[in-house]
């Protein structure tokens, strides 16, 4: 645990908050998401912010903190690969696979997927850059 350095964890976990800002934002997919979704405004309104964004913030550090674990002492390049493939080989395949099964539709999975995807390739890269 000594080796893993935090101040980069808690800036590869910012980094994926804000990247999650940002792609389920209307400036991206936030509208092809939330009809794939099958959620209303209402619906949207209806949450607990606190719950829902601290939750996110603190499951993004846990998944930072992890990886770090996983990568050790990963230069950037490696580590965004391994992020990369992280990312798009087990995450958004495993979207995949439950999308499939409950018949979610394809946009659905390939946004959530595009996320998690991005997300890691991101985390790798801060966590091997500043590691």
């Amino acid at each position: 645990m000594a080796e893993i350095n935090w101040l980069a964890v808690v800036a590869a976990a910012l980094a994926a908050f804000v990247l999650g800002g940002l792609w389920y934002s209307p400036m991206l997919f936030g509208k092809t998401w939330q009809k794939a979704a099958g959620l209303s405004d209402e619906t949207l309104k209806a949450g607990n912010p606190a719950i829902i964004f601290g939750g996110s913030f603190v499951l993004a550090l846990i998944a930072s903190a992890t990886f770090a674990l996983f990568l050790g002492p990963m230069t950037a390049g490696p580590a965004t690969a391994a992020g990369l493939c992280a990312g798009l080989c087990w995450v958004a395949a495993s979207f995949g696979i439950n999308g499939l099964f409950e018949r979610k539709p394809l946009a659905l999975i390939l946004i959530n997927g595009g996320y998690h995807t991005v997300q890691f390739t991101l985390m790798g890269l801060i966590l091997g850059a500043w590691h």
